[in-house]
């Protein structure tokens, strides 16, 4: 797929904006705890960049920050509590959710964290018990 150089994101109301440039290093579903209880959703849309392809053009005032381990650090919009994306310093990447980039081509390729999925998903993409072994999982597969 081709990607153009930049897509532009916000929050709900609009009071952070941000442009995501260049070509994601992955995409797909996250199914854990964390990611479904943190979006008040079955399943999380992903898409993963490098920190330096994120730009925040407007409202980076307005962005607060929580982490509950050293491994994820969500940001969202303090004005209208809008998700943005979450930090992962140790994967030198970040989460930007598919929902908050308009116009993204959004074409996910794996399901992560399978094994704890509250909505199972017959895609025939690959699931994955945990993380795959490159992003310091266990890389184990499991059934659709």
């Amino acid at each position: 797929m081709s990607y153009p150089e930049t897509y532009r994101g916000q929050c709900f109301c609009g009071a952070v904006q941000f442009t995501v440039t260049g070509e994601p290093a992955g995409m797909g579903y996250c199914h854990c705890e964390s990611c479904r209880s943190w979006s008040a959703a079955p399943v999380n849309a992903f898409t993963l960049w490098k920190p330096e392809a994120l730009n925040v053009t407007r409202g980076a005032d307005d962005i607060g920050t929580y982490n509950k381990t050293p491994h994820s650090y969500r940001k969202w919009c303090k004005s209208c509590g809008g998700h943005l994306f979450t930090e992962h310093p140790g994967l030198e990447l970040i989460d930007v959710y598919a929902a908050v980039i308009a116009d993204f081509p959004y074409e996910p390729g794996v399901h992560v964290h399978y094994t704890e999925s509250r909505l199972r998903m017959q895609d025939g993409l690959p699931k994955q018990k945990d993380l795959p072994g490159e992003m310091g999982g266990s890389g184990i597969s499991v059934a659709e």
